[in-house]
């Protein structure tokens, strides 16, 4: 619901299978088939992972089309469709990449979408006409080697042209330009002075703001009279707390920012003088439990609607009754949580969606004029009515006294007891999971495990505090609350003591690498998804963007690889130093693109565990990056995943498989015996 107008630029920072990891008797495994009886039917793992059937609609700033997101010969494109009729246009035709995020322009004569190659992250901004005719050609806009773009603002006043940020002039440092949509022509409008990180429009369309990062690792944040003016500083703020700029009030003079500065613990939303640095709060959470997350602002009016805070489950509150009216006429429509995902210039039409775990996705065009809402499509109707699985927040105390949060999801149809447990844990670190849908979640309480997501110390939404408790801390307390709510699961007598995997992406790919290593005996196996195996080579490889924030992220919470007195400590939280501490089935998977964890992080662990005699199963995939875009690859690490953790923890096993997804697996699966065996430069 945020506005598209000025949203501020930011560059942060996600063969045949292993069997026999578990020793049980044929009693056991009978019991187990007993207490799954009830449970809903297998849902085939395409369901979840395949690419829907629609989805991603917007409709645009004039009210007469309505776009989404369909598949074409396998890869997600744009198509469209004039609002009252059938008639449907292709407007994108990529085989090779989908097309996951696209915008109107303001006066919906294009679709603009960013996209990079093969997962490498190097985005480039494309337009193409919308005339209702043949399928377009998609042109480049951003054509520079090596360069990303983004996109940052799309106002309705310069139809002709776009902000984004661009890093084509000094891949550290991304500047500010206006980019025209017919030429390609670029008019840069903010220089990078070297650890600017992103820019912030007024409502003259100046780019007047500017958040930072110095070199002790605290946020710094700039402004100037005019574009023509130097940029000065108007307030610096310490590493250990988190302060960004958000928008421009309406008067130009002040910013919208969210603040955890000074005695609060919690961020607030705050108003900042940019003359004078000046602070007045506007809200903090109303229960006091989280930070403030979100702001949402009127197009038309500039004049801040409501506020959002993401606890157990979001919440929402309004400022101004009519909007609020509306957002109850919603609330009847659906159980989940609505978002809208884009709205007409004018704010009297909005696309529609609710996050729910159970029914996810369900979209409407909702219209403010009459308050009547369209049903216009579920993502992936097939899991209507599949019997998918509650989610519920949970929370206990770590072995410190810190109170962690998380969500559980058991299956649906069995009682929660002495069940296989799969801790699912997030990327980031700075991060947080969330109430709502998420397929990876459901597919496993599909097939018979109790799911604990938990938003460990570090997790973004529960104070400043909360998230420096978390620094020196990787492989260390951060770990511990891991393991401590694998405890409070067993304790519980939902978790059976013997089944219990572990499995993430990322950082979440780390802490598995971590939970096989440092705690043995508490994982019966676990998946690594693009996680480091390394913290010196992991930060090490970061691509050159990343170099203006480090000091505050990595270097801060992990260590600086060109500092001796770090090195030493980081090697001891480095799983790869640690191989031969692992008794447990691992698999692991990585895209060959990925510039945050490169695959030598994939490929020395895969290779010490192979010079180790440890069973590995390894998936790369050529053509992905940080995570799997493609839905040929999905399917197969999720089909991957289902067997894997069906032979370690006993869950259920779709019994059948598409030959396409086993062909997709086939070629995915490395041959560790053929990887090198160098020895790196962290010997144990």
């Amino acid at each position: 619901m945020s506005s598209s107008r000025f949203r501020p630029l930011s560059y942060v920072l996600g063969a045949g299978l292993l069997v026999g990891c578990m020793s049980s008797d044929d009693m056991a495994t009978a019991e187990y088939e007993s207490a799954t009886e009830g449970m809903p039917a297998v849902i085939p793992v395409s369901s979840f992972f395949d690419n829907p059937e629609i989805a991603g609609a917007q409709i645009s700033p004039d009210g007469e089309w309505l776009s989404y997101l369909k598949a074409y010969d396998g890869v997600l494109n744009v198509f469209a469709r004039r609002i009252g009729t059938d008639d449907e246009i292709q407007l994108t035709a990529d085989t090779e990449r989908p097309v996951t995020g696209y915008f109107w322009a303001a006066d919906a004569s294009k679709i603009l979408y960013i996209q990079d190659k093969g997962g490498n992250e190097n985005f480039h901004v494309y337009a193409l006409p919308v005339d209702g005719t043949a399928v377009p050609e998609a042109t480049n806009l951003t054509p520079y080697d090596g360069a990303r773009a983004q996109i940052g603002a799309v106002p309705e006043e310069t139809p002709e042209r776009i902000f984004v940020a661009l890093n084509n002039r000094n891949p550290q440092l991304f500047d500010g330009y206006w980019l025209d949509l017919n030429t390609g022509d670029l008019t840069m409008v903010a220089e990078n002075p070297g650890r600017h990180l992103g820019y912030i429009l007024d409502h003259d369309l100046e780019a007047r703001a500017a958040i930072g990062q110095n070199m002790q690792g605290g946020t710094d944040i700039f402004a100037r009279d005019t574009e023509d003016s130097e940029w000065r500083t108007i307030a610096s703020y310490p590493a250990t707390e988190n302060v960004n700029p958000i928008q421009f009030h309406k008067d130009n003079q002040r910013l919208y920012v969210s603040s955890d500065h000074g005695e609060t613990d919690l961020q607030q939303l705050v108003l900042m003088d940019i003359s004078t640095g000046d602070i007045e709060v506007v809200e903090s959470d109303p229960e006091g439990e989280v930070d403030f997350s979100g702001a949402v602002f009127s197009t038309v009016t500039d004049e801040l609607i409501a506020t959002t805070y993401n606890a157990d489950k979001p919440r929402i509150y309004f400022k101004d009754p009519s909007w609020e009216a509306d957002f109850n006429k919603l609330r009847e429509l659906h159980d989940g949580f609505p978002g809208i995902n884009g709205s007409t210039n004018d704010e009297r039409k909005f696309i529609v969606s609710f996050n729910d775990p159970v029914d996810p996705g369900a979209t409407y065009l909702f219209d403010r004029d009459t308050g009547e809402s369209e049903f216009l499509f579920r993502p992936r109707p097939w899991l209507e009515g599949k019997g998918l699985a509650d989610m519920e927040p949970v929370s206990y105390e770590a072995r410190d006294g810190l109170t962690i949060h998380g969500y559980l999801t058991t299956p649906r149809g069995v009682e929660a007891e002495n069940l296989p447990l799969i801790l699912v844990v997030h990327g980031g670190p700075w991060a947080r999971d969330n109430w709502g849908y998420q397929p990876e979640v459901q597919m496993l309480a599909n097939r018979g495990y109790a799911v604990l997501q938990i938003n460990y110390r570090g997790s973004t939404g529960y104070g400043k505090n909360f998230i420096n408790a978390a620094v020196g801390e990787w492989a260390g307390a951060m770990h511990d609350d891991l393991v401590d709510g694998v405890e409070w699961a067993i304790a519980e007598g939902i978790a059976d003591r013997d089944r219990v995997g572990i499995y993430g992406g990322s950082y979440g790919g780390y802490a598995t690498l971590v939970g096989l290593t440092f705690t043995p005996e508490v994982f019966a196996c676990g998946l690594d998804y693009v996680g480091p195996s390394s913290l010196v080579t992991l930060i090490e490889a970061f691509p050159p963007y990343w170099r203006p924030f480090l000091e505050g992220t990595f270097y801060r919470h992990v260590g600086d690889p060109s500092d001796i007195d770090d090195v030493e400590d980081m090697q001891a939280r480095s799983p790869l130093n640690f191989v031969d501490q692992i008794e447990a089935p691992i698999m692991i998977v990585q895209g060959a693109n990925d510039p945050r964890v490169t695959q030598q992080e994939s490929d020395q662990m895969a290779a010490a565990l192979r010079d180790r005699g440890i069973p590995v199963t390894y998936l790369l995939a050529e053509n992905e990056g940080h995570g799997f875009a493609n839905a040929d690859n999905r399917m197969a690490l999720y089909r991957s995943m289902e067997v894997f953790f069906g032979e370690c923890l006993g869950g259920r096993v779709d019994p059948t498989v598409d030959p396409a997804i086993q062909a997709q697996i086939d070629a995915l699966t490395v041959d560790v015996t053929a990887l090198g065996s160098e020895e790196t430069s962290e010997e144990q």
